[in-house]
C-alpha cells in the first residue's frame, strides 16, 4: 500500500540526470516550483548517482528525501545499445523499477520518459499508449521494460513517452545538423522514418507545469497516473526536419532523400512513430507547439 505525503511550502524535487539535454531544461523549469536537487552520473551541479549501485540509489532517496523526483536519466545511444544491452538494461529498465520500488513507500510522485521507439512502425496512423509495443531494437526494449518496471512498482507515477527529442544542448539531430551543413555542401538524409521532433525546453515546460498540479494536490495520481505521449505535433521524416532546419538556419546546402536502406546502422529503427497526444491533452488540458515553430524558436534562441 501506498502513502499520500504532505508536501512542504517549499517541496524537494529531485531531478535524476540533470546533465542531459532535458535535465538541462528542468533545472530551470522545476525550480519555479521548488529546490531541485540536480543528481547526475557526473555529479556536476549535485549529488552524483550511479544507476549501476542499486544501494547508492537507496542512499540518495532517503538523503534528499525528495517530494518529487523527475527521471531523465537514460542509456540513449540507440546503436551502442545493440551490443551495450546489459548496461542499457541496467539503465533503462532495471534502475528505473528499483527507483519506482524506493518510492513507493514514501508516497513519493514519480515522472519518468519514455520513448517512441518501443513500437516497431507497422501502423499507418499516431500511436496510441493502449497500442501493443513491439521495439525493434536493444534501446526500445530497455524503455519498454523500464515503464513495465515502474508501473508495477506500485509508485506513483507518471511516464512521457516522447520522440526525436532536440535542443541546444547535448548530442542531438538539430545540433548535428548545423555543424554538417556548415562543413559539407551535400547530405544524404534519410526520408522514409517518420516521427515527431519534440523541443527539450517544451518538454521539461510541459513536466513542470503537470508537476506543479501534482505537488498542489489538484491531481490525484492514484486516478490519472500511468502513461502519456508527449511530443511535438505534427509528423516529418528526418529529411523534412533537416530541410527546415537548414532553411531556418539560413545555411546553404544540397541535401539528398535517401531510403533507409542506404543508411545501414547497426540497430533497425521504426518507419513510423509519430505518437498520438490525445490522452495527455484531454487529461491535464496541456498541448504542444507545432514542431515546426518550436524549431524556429529554438535555433532564434540559440542565434
Amino acid at each position: 500500500m501506498t502513502t499520500t505525503r504532505t508536501i512542504a511550502e517549499r517541496p524537494r524535487i529531485l531531478l535524476i540526470g540533470a546533465n542531459g539535454q532535458v535535465g538541462w531544461e528542468l533545472r530551470r523549469t522545476l525550480a519555479t516550483l521548488g529546490d531541485v536537487i540536480p543528481a547526475s552520473l557526473e555529479g556536476e551541479y549535485g549529488p552524483t548517482i550511479d544507476l549501476m549501485d542499486s544501494a547508492a540509489m537507496a542512499r540518495l532517496v532517503e538523503d534528499s528525501a525528495p517530494d518529487a523526483v523527475v527521471n531523465a536519466a537514460a542509456y540513449t545511444a540507440v546503436d551502442k545499445a545493440e551490443t551495450d544491452r546489459d548496461i542499457a538494461r541496467r539503465i533503462n529498465a532495471d534502475a528505473v523499477g528499483e527507483l519506482g520500488a524506493l518510492l513507493a513507500g514514501r508516497g513519493t510522485p514519480i515522472i519518468h520518459y519514455s520513448t517512441d521507439f518501443v513500437f516497431s512502425g507497422n501502423l499507418d496512423r499516431p500511436y496510441r499508449e493502449d497500442d501493443v509495443p513491439g521495439p525493434l531494437n536493444v534501446y526500445g526494449e530497455t524503455k519498454l521494460g523500464g515503464e513495465q518496471a515502474l508501473l508495477s512498482s506500485g509508485a506513483r507515477a507518471l511516464i512521457f513517452r516522447t520522440s526525436w527529442v532536440y535542443g541546444i544542448r547535448g548530442a542531438n539531430f538539430l545540433l548535428t545538423m548545423l555543424r554538417l551543413l556548415k562543413e559539407r555542401d551535400e547530405l544524404r538524409i534519410v526520408d522514409d522514418q517518420i516521427g515527431s521532433p519534440t523541443w527539450s525546453r517544451m518538454l521539461a515546460s510541459a513536466t513542470a507545469l503537470v508537476l506543479y498540479r501534482v505537488l498542489r494536490g489538484e491531481l490525484d495520481l492514484e486516478k490519472v497516473g500511468g502513461l502519456y505521449h508527449l511530443t511535438g505535433s505534427g509528423q516529418v521524416s528526418w529529411y523534412g526536419f533537416a530541410s527546415a532546419i537548414l532553411e531556418n538556419a539560413g545555411l546553404e546546402a544540397n541535401l539528398i532523400p535517401i531510403p533507409s536502406s542506404e543508411y545501414p546502422a547497426p540497430a533497425r529503427r521504426p518507419l513510423y512513430s509519430v505518437l498520438d497526444n490525445s490522452l495527455f491533452q484531454e487529461t491535464f488540458g496541456l498541448s504542444m507547439p507545432d514542431w515546426r515553430l518550436s524549431l524556429k524558436q529554438c535555433l532564434d534562441e540559440k542565434t
